[in-house]
């Protein structure tokens, strides 16, 4: 089965209410529900792990040798690590990004007794004291603190509030979807990968696909802090693919349109066999693809296997402008990797000795390795003397 007709609107609709639902690493409790909801709405029953990850099976023809494919509900955001005697807060973030994209958030503070509001703010806020200074401050977590809406001006007070060490932090999106197609967003990372799961899962129950193996639907709850897929991945798995966010930036190949093949991670490279899959899906679907290598990244596939998963990877991302800051997209990214995860799904499976966790070198793959044929050159005779 070609690729399956997505429908964009249900996706910018289940991504944009993704993006209002606060899911900071630890403080997913909220978003886990929504997703199970959708999922049971879409005809999948799913199930969690103690925690809260998610796996619904859409059943395929044969339950071994099953494909994953997995997305990450969990985001970015910060945690509360000193009430100040100003009653203001000191804060470490969750997950890896730079301070110089959280100063002048508004964020929401979770604690025990219900929610309040906030702003991170450097250390030195006001030009109209610190002149010069508010700009010769250092960029870091040590130089900036959350200022609450709220009367609180000493610690006793804050305190009194409710507000404590170990409180969550999180940081609002401010969506804009545009007419053009582009979205800027905090939080795409992997919002967006959801939004693109759910839409594809649309698809397939729209046209009652069929599939030559089960495909597990997984979401995780601990991506950003690198724990992601090590506790969701089971036995009867033997490829997954990833669907996260690619770094569009100079130096790198990703791109705002179509699809970003990530070919390697820090973790090392992707399976090559299943990579090679997604780059031959796109040109027989003529879907718009590019390859790229993350240098300072890595996704749910890299905890699956250095938890012990035998599980070939690949990860196909929608490029991303300013990953882990102010993030933007266009809608031509999300559409396309939907596109070709049905594709992926729907796709007869290859390496027929992968429903065996074990087995025999008979039907092992093989990697190319005779010479590439080569245009012949003109052979060039020396000048006569």
């Amino acid at each position: 089965m070609p690729r399956l007709k997505i429908d964009i609107d249900y996706l910018a609709e289940q991504l944009k209410v993704l993006l209002a639902i606060d899911s900071p690493t630890g403080y997913t409790d909220t978003i886990v529900r929504y997703v199970t909801e959708e999922l049971a709405r879409l005809g999948l029953e799913p199930e969690l792990t103690r925690r809260g990850a998610i796996r619904a099976v859409w059943r395929g023809a044969r339950r071994r040798g099953a494909r994953a494919v997995i997305t990450h509900v969990d985001t970015l955001g910060a945690q509360v690590k000193r009430v100040k005697d100003t009653g203001r807060l000191e804060i470490v973030p969750i997950g890896h990004w730079s301070a110089r994209f959280a100063e002048g958030a508004r964020v929401t503070i979770y604690t025990e007794k219900g929610s309040f509001r906030g702003s991170i703010l450097p250390l030195k806020a006001s030009g109209h004291t610190f002149n010069e200074g508010v700009d010769e401050l250092p960029v870091g977590w040590e130089y900036v603190e959350l200022r609450l809406d709220a009367l609180a001006f000493s610690r006793k007070e804050t305190m009194a509030l409710g507000i404590d060490v170990g409180d969550f932090v999180a940081i609002d999106p401010q969506p804009e979807f545009l007419d053009n197609g582009f979205i800027v967003s905090r939080h795409l990372d992997d919002k967006a990968g959801v939004a693109i799961a759910l839409a594809s899962l649309q698809a397939l129950k729209r046209e009652q696909a069929d599939t030559p193996v089960d495909t597990h639907w997984l979401f995780t709850i601990s991506e950003e802090v690198g724990v992601g897929a090590s506790a969701i991945v089971t036995p009867e798995i033997a490829s997954m693919v990833t669907i996260d966010n690619g770094t569009t930036a100079p130096g790198q190949n990703s791109s705002e349109f179509g699809v970003t093949i990530a070919m390697a991670d820090q973790s090392g490279p992707f399976d090559y066999h299943l990579s090679k899959k997604f780059v031959d899906l796109c040109r027989e679907e003529d879907i718009r693809y590019q390859k790229d290598i993350f240098r300072h990244y890595r996704s749910d596939s890299a905890s699956a296997l250095e938890a012990g998963h035998d599980v070939r990877t690949a990860l196909i991302t929608f490029g991303v402008d300013a990953s882990h800051g102010y993030e933007r997209v266009h809608m031509h990214a999300l559409r396309s990797v939907a596109e070709l995860t049905t594709a992926y799904v729907t796709s007869p499976m290859e390496i027929q000795r992968d429903v065996e966790e074990m087995s025999n070198i008979e039907g092992f793959t093989e990697q190319p390795t005779e010479a590439a044929d080569q245009p012949k050159r003109p052979r060039t005779l020396p000048e006569p003397r």
